[in-house]
């Protein structure tokens, strides 16, 4: 392995490992305001004994990971299509601006070669 080539890998995986970290970090946060709000309602019920409460909350905060996990996914699938299409449209539009300039370069080429072509013409 050159040093080159493991300079280059290292921004990488450190990208990798940072996100990773972020992650993890922004689940954590997530498990912990379902709690909150699992607490807050358990406090808004007094008449729920410990083992309800602890019941309570452990099946709040899966309902409510569950539900996030969901959105998170119908979030990601929808920025993948999302990339797909304007991935196709922006080919489309390259496709057809290429297409439009090989279109003008061709017709300034004939016209420069018609004028050419005239003005020897008349020079002779």
């Amino acid at each position: 392995m050159t040093d080159g080539h493991l300079h280059g890998s290292v921004p990488g995986v450190a990208q990798g490992i940072a996100a990773e970290a972020e992650g993890f970090l922004l689940a954590r946060e997530h498990r912990q305001d379902a709690h909150r709000e699992a607490q807050a309602l358990c406090d808004a019920l007094p008449w729920l004994t410990t083992a309800q409460a602890e019941d309570l909350t452990r099946h709040y905060v899966a309902h409510r990971l569950r539900l996030s996990r969901e959105m998170f996914e119908a979030t990601l699938c929808r920025a993948d299509e999302l990339g797909r299409e304007y991935e196709a449209r922006y080919l489309r539009l390259r496709r057809d601006l290429l297409r439009r300039h090989g279109a003008w370069a061709s017709a300034l080429l004939a016209c420069a070669a018609a004028v050419s072509s005239a003005l020897c013409t008349v020079a002779r």
